[in-house]
């Protein structure tokens, strides 16, 4: 979202391979040696194909096959045939029984141009997230710097370090980009781990929107009040498994998709969901303080009726049913200044997820 200085992250996440999620140093190790491996093997496709055995097929220009990011072949030079005849067999030799050729699965779907080479595409072993959903309570939570703001949201996140893939939708306080501080609907979007790709709601190209009723960017009302009335939107993002669209859903209202196009990984399934909410600013992690909010401004340990919370807390896997996720877990930068917790007292829709703190309304974060 820009080109990040400085950011506050608290969020309950489907507990998958994530690079500094839970993990002992040798799991960092681990993981950011997946990371790499994904790196090289997943480059930018000509052409998709998806098998009916679920496998991705991309079509790789043949110059830019992950063999040639070997150090050693830096200026190989492709040999596109061998120099020799290679041994074969002579055709009225094979045995011609009428068994039927065996062929690999995703063939069945199609074939790569000429020029390319087909490459099976990694993703994290397990975890194939087609959606997710949420009921995100509003606020109007203060924004302390020019340049800060502060979200309540959803991310659906695919591949690896610079090359991650981001859909993302939920409320927003951002006076910069909106010229005041109302709580407002917001989408986002990056390709490229937030450097180049990607902006909010419409100010770039690459959201299409098809609802004639919901405006990105526009002010929500109302807005919830300690001990008094909440409010709240829900927001669900969904992927087309036939076309890999990205659908947004806000209180049920279909408004409009991100193309697959934008993404190469992601446009086949998303494998870390999270949702929460982000404290943006010049003067995090400084002295003074950021007193930016989140949420509503009140420690996670507040609960229900002070502290922000997002329940119904739902993801879209190969089933393509709602259902709450099977592993969960809590993290978050700044403890002593933003909070979270995931209450899972028997509540009638499943646990509820409560995140959000004030800098400067306690001793250890001023």
């Amino acid at each position: 979202m820009e080109k990040i200085i400085s950011m506050i992250l608290l969020a309950m996440v489907v507990f998958v391979l994530n690079d500094g999620v839970y993990g002992t140093a040798n799991d960092r190790e681990t993981l950011s040696e997946i990371d790499r491996r994904l790196k090289l093997l997943n480059k930018p496709a000509v052409k998709s194909i998806k098998s009916e055995d679920g496998d991705i097929i991309d079509c790789v220009d043949i110059y830019k096959q992950p063999a040639f990011d070997h150090p050693a072949l830096r200026n190989h030079t492709l040999q596109l045939t061998p120099s020799i005849d290679l041994p074969t067999e002579k055709v009225d030799k094979i045995n011609e029984s009428g068994w039927p050729v065996v062929i690999q699965t995703w063939q069945k779907n199609g074939t790569c141009p000429k020029g390319t080479v087909p490459i099976r595409i990694l993703v994290t072993v397990g975890y194939n997230y087609l959606g997710a959903q949420g009921d995100i309570n509003v606020w109007n939570p203060n924004v302390d710097l020019e340049d800060d703001y502060t979200t309540a949201q959803i991310w659906l996140k695919g591949g690896p370090g610079d090359r991650l893939e981001s859909v993302e939708s939920g409320w927003m306080v951002n006076p910069k980009l909106y010229g005041d501080k109302r709580t407002r609907f917001f989408t986002y979007w990056t390709a490229d781990g937030y450097e180049t790709t990607g902006c909010f709601d419409l100010t770039c190209t690459g959201f299409v929107q098809t609802d004639s009723e919901v405006a990105l960017g526009a002010s929500i009302d109302p807005i919830s009040s300690r001990g008094g009335p909440q409010y709240q939107i829900t927001i669900g993002i969904t992927l087309d498994p036939n076309l890999g669209n990205w659908w947004l859903k806000y209180n049920n209202k279909v408004v409009g998709y991100w193309p697959a196009n934008l993404f190469s990984l992601l446009k086949h399934n998303a494998i870390l969901v999270e949702w929460g909410g982000q404290v943006f600013s010049p003067s995090v992690k400084k002295t003074p303080h950021t007193k930016t909010a989140m949420g509503s401004g009140e420690m996670a340990n507040a609960l229900l009726g002070n502290a922000c919370f997002i329940k119904n807390v739902r993801i879209i896997d190969n089933s393509l049913q709602l259902k709450y996720p099977e592993w969960v877990a809590t993290w978050g930068d700044e403890y002593y200044c933003y909070n979270v917790f995931n209450d899972v007292k028997d509540y009638r829709d499943g646990p509820i997820f409560f995140f959000g703190g004030q800098p400067g309304s306690n001793l250890y974060c001023l």
